[in-house]
């Protein structure tokens, strides 16, 4: 099957199957993660309460952990939703939002990481750096400009590092920025979708790891395609709202019109938009 023919069918299982999200996020960006995820085709469920998560998670099909405002009651709920995702057999998909930029942050996803059964990583080279031990000075929770992978020069060692990672952490990694990096162990894939009025409104990772979720659910044994499915999607939707900005659009219309161009795409349409290489 063909990389885009790949992506197209992804999108359009989760559209089929609707699957039930469990997401355990932070709370700047837990609307748009709820809905990002509707506009995919699947259902959100948040909570992080831990005599609640137990439930909650057994009903879903997949779980996403998104440290990006953590405290006790969070990690608590983290730890007993994945414990829980693990004996099920869930996917989990993780988030490790500002890792390297305080010691909590990188030890909960640290922790998370060798403690479960994590499915995908979804974070900026940064983020994905610190998890690896090889951390730079991560700027808050966005990416070191030095990190990012902006060119072709770039990729082929990023591509490297990711494979690394993967086969290390013994998951999928998908490695947000200009351009993306999708890898598991033996396989990585360049995404050159996206725009960068993506990083101008706050959320638009978050969204990404929720809608990985969403597809991680409908993963089966294909998470790699899943997670590039996923990627696709969100930069293709990022490309759409940017060509649809006017003369007196900011980013409040971006995100609006972000928003939009998710729930529009089709597996169809995602297939058209798909720009995807894989790299030796």
């Amino acid at each position: 099957m063909s990389l885009t023919a790949s992506v197209s069918e992804r999108a359009d299982a989760v559209r089929a199957a609707a699957p039930l999200v469990h997401c355990i996020t932070n709370y700047v960006t837990v609307e748009s993660c709820a809905n990002a995820v509707l506009a995919a085709g699947a259902s959100p469920i948040m909570s992080d309460e831990p005599d609640d998560v137990d439930d909650i998670t057994s009903i879903c099909g997949a779980l996403v952990l998104n440290i990006g405002t953590l405290n006790k009651q969070t990690i608590a709920g983290m730890k007993v939703a994945g414990a829980k995702a693990a004996e099920l057999g869930h996917p989990i998909v993780l988030d490790p939002v500002g890792a390297g930029a305080s010691k909590l942050r990188t030890a909960t996803a640290c922790e998370l990481l060798d403690t479960l059964p994590v499915a995908l990583v979804r974070g900026n080279m940064s983020e994905i750096k610190a998890l690896a031990g090889n951390a730079a000075a991560t700027q808050g929770v966005d990416v070191n400009p030095s990190d990012a992978v902006c060119d072709e020069d770039d990729i082929a060692e990023a591509a490297v590092f990711a494979r690394d990672f993967a086969a290390k952490a013994g998951c999928v990694v998908a490695i947000t920025g200009p351009i993306d990096i999708v890898a598991d162990a033996t396989r990585a894939f360049a995404v050159r979708n996206g725009s960068p009025l993506q990083g101008r409104i706050t959320g638009s990772g978050c969204m990404l790891s929720a809608l990985c979720g969403a597809y991680a659910a409908c993963a089966g044994d294909a998470m790699l395609e899943a997670a590039l499915a996923a990627v696709v999607h969100m930069g293709a939707a990022g490309q759409e709202a940017e060509a649809r900005m006017g003369d007196a659009d900011g980013t409040g219309s971006y995100h609006t019109y972000l928003m939009d161009a998710i729930s529009r795409a089709t597996g169809a349409s995602l297939a058209e938009a798909a720009a995807v290489a894989e790299v030796a």
